[in-house]
């Protein structure tokens, strides 16, 4: 534990309210929790284990979810945490995960409840509350500890949901639509399939592997298939593969970022074609770049709208709901909370980001 944080972000009136850094040099464990807002309750937020994860990019996350949360109208704060590893070594990794739990123990669960993010699932959860010593500490645990695991696919169901709102406040139908995906991990996946399932066009999309571009539109019930037993989207058959980051410039009339931070950055929003963004990954884009693409015209839905499905799954959890309750109430908050701020900014004719964050801060209190 550090009290003595070198930070490249100030607090605000919002937070953080607590940064805490812990250290294992004997298995390798470089971990952060911030805590950014707990106002509306313990501060919720899941762990991202990625071998380039920043105290900033923690704060950048656990700041989205104190807005995400108070949008969802949920009685949680916002909280993040990170841990510096990309191991694939399950021992290791759980290891790392229990470790960081114990460390977490006097945060867990009163100030603090923990959940998947990148490269963390329902089995790390099962480490975590394990380690921690209380179910509560953690969501999105497997269904045998009483879980309503991310790997339903409630995050990418709430994407797609904001997106059909986003493509009818546009004047589009769902299956005239073209739709193009970065990122084929949970997200993303289950983006494909619940729009696929509204007869919307999936044309193209991302994994580690490059770009499948497929202008007829992906049976995304084969894709799938061929995602999980050969492990690339870049097998389907009669697909063009393209470099990853191709995704970006090609035309659809929404683009679904589901992938990782910063993805859409100053070397490519320039070339990016499509409508609408429905950011499915937490901060894909700096805010600057988000008001120059809205400023272009292009319909932006932001994370702490579109992806807040994960986050009122963990509340159902929390509750202890079931899987059938968690999918209704996603679907009733998303489509809420998005109409709410599509029609508020086309009425004031503010940035859609900036919309979203006035209600957030009227719901926390400042």
């Amino acid at each position: 534990m550090s009290n003595r944080p070198n930070f490249h972000f100030e607090p605000d009136e919002i937070g953080p309210e607590i940064v805490f850094e812990v250290y294992d040099k004997k298995i390798g464990l470089k971990g952060i929790l911030v805590i950014d807002n707990t106002k509306r309750g313990p501060a919720k937020g899941g762990i991202r284990m990625t071998s380039n994860v920043t105290p900033e990019e923690v704060f950048r996350l656990a700041r989205a979810m104190t807005f995400k949360n108070a949008i969802a109208d949920l009685p949680f704060g916002g909280g993040k945490s990170g841990i510096a590893s990309s191991t694939k070594d399950k021992e290791e990794k759980k290891r790392l995960i229990q470790a960081f739990s114990k460390a977490l123990k006097p945060l867990c669960p009163s100030i603090y409840v923990a959940g998947p993010d990148v490269n963390t699932g329902e089995e790390e959860m099962r480490w975590f509350a394990e380690a921690n010593g209380s179910l509560d500490s953690c969501t999105g645990k497997p269904v045998d500890m009483g879980g309503l695991p991310h790997e339903l696919g409630s995050t990418g169901y709430g994407v797609a949901i904001a997106t059909l709102i986003a493509l009818n406040f546009r004047g589009l139908e769902a299956e005239n639509a073209t739709i193009a995906i970065d990122g084929f991990g949970s997200v993303g996946s289950f983006s494909a399939k619940f729009l696929y399932e509204n007869k919307a066009k999936i044309i193209a999309v991302s994994d580690s592997k490059g770009t499948a571009y497929f202008p007829k539109g992906f049976d995304v019930d084969k894709l799938l298939e061929i995602k999980k037993f050969t492990g690339s989207v870049t097998n389907y058959p009669g697909a063009e593969v393209l470099e990853a980051n191709k995704i970006f410039e090609l035309n659809s009339d929404v683009l679904i970022p589901a992938s990782v931070s910063d993805v859409i950055n100053e070397e490519n929003y320039e070339k990016i074609k499509a409508k609408i963004i429905v950011e499915g990954a937490n901060i894909p884009m700096k805010e600057n770049i988000e008001r120059k693409l809205y400023e272009k015209g292009i319909l932006i839905v932001p994370d702490i709208i579109a992806n807040a499905g994960g986050v009122i799954s963990s509340y159902a959890e929390y509750k202890h709901m079931s899987k059938n309750e968690m999918f209704s109430l996603v679907k009733e908050k998303i489509t809420k909370n998005t109409k709410l701020i599509l029609e508020k900014s086309e009425a004031s004719g503010k940035f859609t980001r900036d919309v979203a964050i006035e209600i957030a801060k009227e719901r926390i209190g400042i």
